[in-house]
């Protein structure tokens, strides 16, 4: 965590400057404080740590997939699946979204994640970024003692940790729809029914169904019973992509006009899919009395199955065989996962590690990029279905 980080950095510089360690305790102790205290503007109560050489991954996810900076506890889907609010006893309320995918992108380019290219044209690390590292002071003193944030002084330049959050701009994810048409009734209505699914860029194909005898209940669905769920997957990878644009659009649109949209790399797929690596189902059981602990009920993956040997997608059956016996409200959803391949800043901080799995030396990518270069690195691409919403009906 970023609060023990801060303390550990005093605590070092208390022990340089030849203090005894209860002192440097008390000032580690302080610095901790001071930090958690600054919330967002953390970061400056260290003064003269380097963004790169000091402060590292300090606050992030290691076992995220592409996190956001500075994640923080309890903001997952899962933990909200797992809430229950009985401040009505007589009638417990849950949440029943479904999942979408999108971006936080203010270039006006929705969904390029289909292409990995164009660090500083696809994601917002650009101009932004270079605003903020030229407003913060630079300060080379590093005092061995932490400094409390003054907010009537504070700017929103120092707000901001640019330096470190510029490798965690990502191309954007996509929402799926399963609509029975075109038009915009019919995917309105099918967003209604939550029968939607998020990927996190590519246009990968998912399915995921409850069965009963002959009748199936896609994702989205809330639904009662007494009996052992089955379930279906299905999944299909995105399109490997071709460079540039096919020649339909080039002459219909032109290339000058193509150069603007998309700087001339449009959706061109091959014919050949990535090949669909496993698919992870999770298994959310929402609080059945008050104060029961949420880690708990949240069990990911609760079941993986293993689709590497599949050619044409993946398609896996599963059934809950513990439903009857625990008697419990449950959320099933799935989560279809492709093969390696590059993404930008699919990596964040290219860490190095030591023995020990910490983290010691960086590179700094996201700002600093060149020309053409993307800070490509292998991930595993994915997508959510919507969750199946499954109550345990009592006779």
């Amino acid at each position: 965590p970023a609060c023990q980080h801060a303390g550990n950095l005093i605590f070092d510089r208390c022990v340089a400057e030849g203090e005894d360690k209860a002192e440097c305790d008390q000032r580690s102790a302080t610095a901790k404080q001071n930090y958690v205290e600054a919330v967002r503007a953390g970061h400056n109560t260290v003064e003269g740590a380097d963004m790169w050489t000091d402060w590292l991954d300090a606050g992030q996810c290691r076992d995220c997939f592409l996190p956001t900076f500075n994640y923080r506890r309890k903001g997952s889907a899962q933990y909200m699946l797992a809430m229950t609010d009985f401040s009505n006893p007589e009638q417990p309320k849950r949440f029943d979204f479904g999942f979408i995918a999108s971006s936080d992108n203010h270039s006006g380019r929705p969904g390029t994640g289909y292409k990995q290219f164009g660090l500083k044209t696809n994601t917002e690390t650009r101009s932004l970024l270079k605003a903020l590292g030229a407003l913060r002071p630079k300060n080379k003193e590093q005092p061995a003692q932490s400094t409390p944030v003054q907010w009537d002084k504070i700017s929103e330049s120092l707000l901001a940790e640019g330096e470190r959050f510029g490798s965690f701009f990502y191309t954007g994810g996509l929402m799926a729809v399963h609509s029975e048409g075109r038009d915009r009734d019919s995917i309105w209505q099918a967003m209604q029914r939550k029968e939607v699914y998020a990927t996190s860029g590519p246009r990968m194909l998912l399915w995921f169904d409850q069965l009963k005898g002959e009748q199936q209940f896609p994702m989205g669905s809330q639904l009662s019973d007494d009996k052992n769920p089955e379930f279906r997957v299905r999944a299909l990878g995105s399109f490997v992509q071709k460079a540039g644009c096919p020649a339909d659009a080039i002459s219909t649109l032109g290339e000058q006009r193509l150069q603007r949209l998309c700087q001339g790399e449009c959706y061109h797929p091959d014919d050949q899919r990535r090949r669909i690596d496993r698919i992870e189902i999770i298994r959310v059981t929402p609080q059945k009395v008050p104060g029961e602990a949420i880690g708990e009920l949240i069990q990911d993956p609760w079941k993986t199955f293993d689709c590497s040997q599949q050619e044409d997608g993946c398609e896996v059956s599963f059934k809950d065989d513990a439903f009857e016996s625990d008697q419990r409200n449950v959320v099933y959803y799935a989560r279809a996962i492709e093969e390696f391949s590059d993404a930008i800043n699919g990596e964040q901080f290219g860490c190095e590690y030591d023995e020990n799995g910490q983290c010691i030396a960086m590179r700094d990518c996201g700002n600093h990029a060149g020309p053409g270069e993307d800070c490509l690195a292998p991930v595993q691409q994915r997508a959510w279905s919507s969750p199946i919403y499954l109550d345990f009906a009592r006779q």
